[in-house]
């Protein structure tokens, strides 16, 4: 239903808000980075994010919605902690501006994604398919916040 699908949008923003209030001044901060020419304008992590979070829920949803809790039990799991992820690299990024902590999360949060849209295919390929993008994006962060810390060791 609509409302269940939008409870799950809400719950899942949750993640994207609290990851922004940690991150406060995480805008002039990224603008001091060196960073590589490939890095996206900060101007476009707002956006991408947006659409990603909503995508990832409607994956959830589907989940939830054809196998409920009790079924689906491991797969929920797996996404309610690479939420948990999600939300926590802005903490190591902008607040503890440690480079090292940071990549580990990073690389934690990329596996734990990979492994819930692995488990989410393999009871609904269109939920499956609906975590590439954030798979992409998140290979796309890993690699992105490496070349950061590496330009910025004083800073991470």
């Amino acid at each position: 239903t609509i409302f269940s699908l939008s409870m799950w949008i809400l719950g899942t923003s949750l993640a994207a808000v609290s990851g922004a209030v940690t991150a406060t001044s995480s805008r002039g901060f990224y603008a001091t980075l060196d960073k590589p020419r490939w890095a996206p304008p900060a101007r476009l992590f707002g956006p991408a994010w947006t659409v990603l979070y909503i995508v990832m829920a409607i994956a959830a949803w589907r989940i939830w919605n054809a196998y409920g809790f009790t079924d689906a039990r491991g797969e929920l799991t797996l996404y309610g902690i690479q939420l948990v992820l999600n939300a926590a690299w802005n903490w190591f990024f902008f607040v503890k501006r440690n480079g090292l902590a940071s990549t580990i999360e990073v690389s934690l949060l990329l596996t734990s994604v990979i492994a819930t849209m692995v488990a989410f295919w393999q009871r609904d390929a269109v939920a499956g398919a609906l975590f590439i993008p954030y798979v992409m994006w998140v290979s796309f962060a890993t690699a992105l916040t490496v070349s950061v810390w590496r330009r910025n060791p004083k800073l991470l």
